[in-house]
C-alpha cells in the first residue's frame, strides 16, 4: 500500500514539475512585460488560457528556476540560456505543410528586416495574410494572443527562429533574445 501511495505522489509530482509547451508562452509574456508584471487575471485573458493554468504554469516555471512567485520576476540567466539551449530540444518542431497564418521565426520582425528568405514560417491562422510553411505554435490560442502585445509577438518569434531557423538566423535570434532578456531593451 506504501508503494502505490509513493508511486500515486510520483505520478502527482512529475505532472505538476515538468514545463509545458505553454510555459513557454507563459515565460515570454512575462518577459515582454517585465517593466509592467501582469496580475494572473490579466496574463490568463491575454493569453486565452484559464487561470488555473497560469497559476500551475509560473509554479512549473517557479520550479525549473526562472521565475521567481515571490519577486515576481524571472531568473533572466537561466531563462536566457533556457530559451536559447534547451527550447529546440525540449520543444522541437517541423516545417510542414503550406498554410494561410501569421508570420514566425525569420518570416516575423525583427528577422524579416535582416533576413531575406524565399520561404515563410506561419503559424496557421484564419485571418492570417501570408502563406508559408506551417510551425506548430506553443498552444492552439497563441497567434491570437500575439496578435494583442508586439514585444510579445517579437520574442515568440526569434524563439521559434532559434527552434526551425538555420545557423545565421538563429545567431541573431539569439543576439536579440540577449538584448531583450538580459539587458531588458
Amino acid at each position: 500500500m506504501l508503494i502505490l501511495h509513493i508511486r500515486i505522489q510520483d505520478i502527482i509530482m512529475q505532472k505538476t514539475t515538468e514545463l509545458t509547451a505553454i510555459d513557454i508562452a507563459m515565460l515570454l509574456k512575462l518577459i515582454a512585460n517585465q517593466d509592467n508584471p501582469l496580475m494572473q487575471t490579466q496574463l490568463s485573458e491575454q493569453l486565452y488560457i484559464a487561470q488555473s493554468e497560469v497559476s500551475r504554469s509560473l509554479s512549473r516555471l517557479e520550479y525549473a528556476q526562472l521565475y521567481s512567485k515571490h519577486n515576481k520576476s524571472i531568473n533572466r540567466m537561466n531563462t536566457f540560456e533556457f530559451l536559447v539551449y534547451g527550447v529546440k530540444y525540449a520543444f522541437p518542431v517541423q516545417p510542414g505543410a503550406i498554410v494561410r497564418g501569421i508570420a514566425t521565426a525569420h518570416s516575423a520582425p525583427p528577422l524579416s528586416d535582416l533576413i531575406i528568405s524565399q520561404e515563410n514560417y506561419v503559424w496557421a491562422y484564419a485571418k492570417g495574410t501570408l502563406r508559408g510553411q506551417h510551425i506548430e505554435p506553443f498552444y492552439k490560442n497563441l497567434p491570437k494572443a500575439s496578435l494583442e502585445d508586439p514585444k510579445f509577438y517579437e520574442l515568440l518569434a526569434l524563439v521559434d527562429a532559434l527552434r526551425v531557423g538555420r545557423i545565421r538566423e538563429a545567431a541573431i535570434a539569439k543576439e536579440k533574445l540577449e538584448q531583450s532578456i538580459i539587458h531588458g531593451k
